[in-house]
């Protein structure tokens, strides 16, 4: 079975990129990374972005942008031109989400939005944190938006920081997940609750990595929102770490 490629989601090292997109990229890519997820464009212009990633060896793999854009659609042309296979809504607002009426709004609204961009060959995920872990209905939220939405355009960008902090076990939700995960946020947690680099924390990695190739993940994404050292350093101990695991 082929090995699972490593991207890095750039909005973890976005202190550095706010001073130096194109040098950031350029150590990204120095580290072993072979892919980037998109927090910001670093005022590129879609031909320049594919010039300079294609320069580095990096695949462009995915985009952070709000549902809001995502409908507007302009974004859509650059994302295209780019060359990203996939684009991940990351964050809903809370007044979309005070019930399961309004988790299943989100689901017709992504269903809608997911038939666009497959029309421009971009399939769209949703990034979880841990607030979809809250029960309606007897449901998580999570639950609500996959259950009502339609699972060949609208699929998962699981989260396993966010979904351990929400209660659940992350290799477990990729399982329940499979064939709608393609896109695994690794990320991990330390004792204390903090985020951390993967492999110095507590999730069970073992059990994530067992369980992705069947669940057809395509790209594991380093991602932490928050670093206690240099964030350069950060995903350098993290791909080190997956490197001496044998899987970056």
């Amino acid at each position: 079975m082929a090995k699972i490629p490593v991207a890095l989601q750039l909005y973890t090292v976005r202190d550095e990129t706010a001073k130096d997109f194109i040098g950031t990229l350029r150590r990204v890519a120095q580290i072993g990374y072979v892919g980037v997820e998109f927090a910001g464009f670093g005022d590129l212009t879609a031909a320049e972005l594919k010039s300079v990633i294609g320069d580095l060896g990096l695949s462009p793999v995915s985009a952070h942008v709000g549902m809001e854009a995502l409908e507007e659609g302009a974004i859509l042309d650059y994302l295209t031109e780019v060359g990203c296979p996939y684009v991940a809504v990351p964050w809903m607002p809370q007044e979309l989400r005070e019930d399961a009426a309004g988790w299943r709004n989100v689901a017709q609204r992504m269903t809608a939005i997911g038939a666009k961009t497959q029309a421009k060959g971009i399939t769209l995920c949703y990034h979880n944190h841990a607030f979809e872990f809250e029960k309606f209905d007897g449901q998580y939220g999570l639950d609500i938006l996959y259950g009502n939405s339609d699972p060949s355009l609208v699929q998962a960008e699981l989260d396993l920081y966010w979904v351990q902090k929400g209660g659940e076990s992350p290799a477990a939700y990729v399982s329940k997940f499979a064939g709608r995960d393609p896109l695994l946020h690794l990320k991990d947690m330390a004792p204390d609750g903090n985020f951390t680099e993967v492999g110095t924390g507590i999730i069970d990695w073992d059990a994530v990595f067992a369980a992705a190739p069947g669940a057809g993940t395509t790209w594991y994404i380093v991602e932490q929102d928050s670093c206690q050292r240099p964030t350069l350093e950060s995903v350098e101990i993290s791909f080190n770490n997956l490197k001496a695991r044998g899987i970056a």
